[in-house]
């Protein structure tokens, strides 16, 4: 058997070395492309459904708009009637004519309110350049969620109602932040649980996440082990149903809520995640529009 010279051998281990490094770096290099264009996958996702729920948001708004001049028009129509009714009534009853006066002033004060409210939802339109998605679109959301690293198991119970599609993008938006925030603040590996219950009459809305865990896992340790489990004491139990959560995010959830006579509560969960809930007792009555009931 014939034995290579040193410097032959020596030879041959740095071209094997070298190619290693060669192609570990071809192998490292491969990765980071395949992770970028992930990233730009989803990004165009996000863009892809963001621009096709934009039409679905000013297409709602024409027809709330027409809705509401619709009903001024008619309005108005009624006005032109009672005054002429007035102005004839007059030349033979002066008394008929005063009555005729009041409930023009009535039907005109309600046609002011029904302008006002075209202007309200003009303005809104005007003002909300972000997109507004129908709740149908939650599994473009769940997909979409889910290629940014979450896990998301989602329950439905009950009879869904038909919504308008005012009502339609609180929920949906409340969703998309809670989900937004359990990514932001848990991470990759997230796990979360989405539940929408209807009832006769409303809707609860619930996503709780265990963020906490999730970076657990990724630490390396078992959230369900006592002894790698990172403790925490009765006071976080404490703070946890006393505190008061705040934030952009937070404050936003609320304040949609509200506009549809929703109860909107979130509050860490210690040693788990994050829980985000909002109950509509009365979501099949509201039309979005002030309180106003457009199907009138």
């Amino acid at each position: 058997m014939t034995t290579l010279p040193p410097a032959a051998a020596l030879g041959i281990a740095a071209v094997l070395v070298i190619l290693a490094l060669l192609f570990a770096g071809l192998w490292l290099r491969g990765r980071l492309r395949l992770r970028s264009e992930r990233r730009d996958r989803i990004a165009a996702q996000r863009e892809m459904l963001e621009l096709r729920l934009a039409l679905d948001e000013q297409t709602a708004r024409l027809r709330i708009i027409r809705e509401l001049h619709e009903v001024a028009v008619h309005h108005v129509s009624v006005i032109v009637s009672q005054a002429d009714g007035a102005r004839f009534a007059g030349e033979r009853d002066p008394g008929a004519a005063f009555r005729s006066v009041t409930t023009i002033g009535e039907s005109a004060r309600s046609t002011l309110a029904d302008l006002r409210r075209v202007m309200t939802v003009v303005r809104e339109g005007e003002a909300e350049v972000s997109p507004q998605p129908r709740l149908g679109s939650t599994r473009d959301l769940f997909k979409v969620m889910r290629d940014a690293g979450l896990i998301i198991e989602f329950d439905e119970v009950g009879e869904p109602f038909e919504l308008r599609q005012g009502a339609e993008v609180v929920v949906y938006r409340i969703l998309q932040e809670a989900l937004s925030n359990a990514l932001k603040h848990g991470g990759d590996g997230t796990e979360v649980r989405v539940a929408f219950t209807w009832t006769a009459d409303g809707l609860q809305v619930k996503v709780d996440d265990d963020g906490v865990r999730a970076r657990d896992r990724r630490a390396g340790l078992d959230p369900n082990s006592e002894s790698q489990r990172r403790g925490y004491s009765i006071d976080d139990d404490m703070d946890a149903l006393t505190e008061v959560v705040s934030g952009t995010g937070i404050t936003a959830m609320r304040e949609r809520a509200a506009l549809f006579g929703g109860v909107f509560h979130a509050h860490s969960v210690p040693g788990v995640g994050f829980s985000v809930a909002v109950v509509f007792p009365a979501l099949r009555y509201h039309n979005g529009i002030h309180g106003v009931n457009l199907g009138r």
